[in-house]
């Protein structure tokens, strides 16, 4: 079985590592890696493919940014050549990212097996880019592996068949499982003067908290509240470090003592971060993920959530956009009085084997 294995942007790298390191158990099976290089750092990539263990890709697109639907082209066009020069069994797409949506539809329209990775996830806003090329992808692809059961319910609400569904668990809690151990050993928090279980974490880079004036300050004015009570780690994307310094607010920023911003980090180092923080702040759909697996308390800075496990098991908290309610979520936190979590179900570091397991045994591998 010949399998064609997509990625677009680094979350998506954490997701396909533990597909590749589990497929090479498998002899039958000849795995190839393309990179579609929607969200591109010569620095970072290579960082997290070394981290991770990835190999190098077997094919760069280079698509580069642009807007959703110039990149959404750019991709389909360039990865239908790959597979004009690659002809292979079964495409596997992960995540929600533009690459997923373009990479699925190029597959399909060949009559190429697609599988879907982080599938059913739904936040029932479709003001999202990702929310529809979730929508869009699980419409057309052949295997939808799940996080959660409740993804599970949502495809079947959307009249998905049954049999195409697999609850399978999370290869992001598979990839963090793997290497925590190996986190342990940096040395970020030394490096940033930070001391384990007194600090917070702030990621934050949606559209919706960054891209306009008002979103802007009403971001920074919760980061203001989480400063005021813990030192903070502030990794900044860059598209949010642009947008702060456009609207005037990344020297205010600079100029608070208890904050420390940072270029954003390898996996390693953010997951040593995340493993041993007080809190994360966050608008991340990933790091609401990890951070359930981890214990440590997550506080979402978002109206609504893809990931509802993770609040309703999990460690998370959706504050929505209100600086006030992360004001009143941080003071019963440091105060003890927040819920603890428990990690859900298939969360366990095998979802990767699971997924490979049912393609073996469905496509005669």
């Amino acid at each position: 079985m010949r399998l064609t294995c997509v990625v677009g942007a680094r979350p998506n790298f954490m997701k396909v590592a533990p597909i590749l390191r589990a497929a090479a158990r498998h002899p039958e099976l000849e795995c190839r890696l393309v990179h579609t290089g929607q969200h591109y750092d010569e620095r970072m990539s290579t960082l997290f493919f070394t981290e991770l263990g990835l190999p190098q890709p077997d094919v760069y697109l280079g698509v580069g940014s642009g807007s959703h639907a110039a990149q959404t082209a750019r991709v389909m066009l360039a990865f239908d050549e790959v597979l004009d020069q690659h002809p292979t069994d079964g495409v596997l797409v992960v995540g929600d990212v533009n690459s997923t949506l373009a990479c699925a539809l190029v597959a399909v329209k060949r009559s190429i097996m697609v599988a879907h990775v982080e599938a059913g996830l739904r936040s029932g806003d479709r003001r999202m880019p990702e929310e529809i090329n979730r929508v869009v992808t699980d419409q057309i692809s052949d295997y939808l592996f799940t996080t959660e059961r409740l993804a599970d319910q949502n495809l079947q609400a959307e009249g998905i068949p049954a049999e195409r569904i697999h609850f399978v668990g999370n290869v992001m809690i598979d990839t963090l499982l793997e290497h925590r151990e190996r986190a342990r050993q940096s040395n970020v928090l030394r490096r940033l003067e930070l001391s384990s279980g007194e600090y917070a974490i702030c990621t934050l880079h949606r559209p919706s908290n960054v891209d306009t004036p008002s979103a802007a300050a009403n971001t920074v004015r919760a980061l203001e509240e989480l400063a005021r009570r813990l030192p903070v780690a502030l990794p900044l994307h860059p598209r949010t470090q642009a947008k702060l310094e456009e609207f005037g607010f990344l020297q205010q920023i600079r100029e608070w003592p208890s904050v420390r911003i940072v270029e954003p980090l390898g996996y390693l180092d953010f997951l040593a971060l995340m493993d041993q923080a007080r809190v994360v702040f966050t608008d991340s759909g990933g790091i609401q993920e990890e951070t359930t697996a981890l214990g440590v308390p997550c506080l979402t800075f978002r109206a609504n959530t893809e990931r509802p496990i993770t609040v309703t098991e999990g460690t998370n908290q959706l504050i929505g956009l209100d600086p006030n309610r992360l004001a009143a979520a941080l003071d019963e936190l440091l105060a003890g009085k927040s819920a603890t979590g428990r990690v859900p179900e298939f969360w366990d570091g095998r979802a990767a084997e699971r997924i490979l397991a049912i393609l073996i045994a469905s496509c005669g591998a």
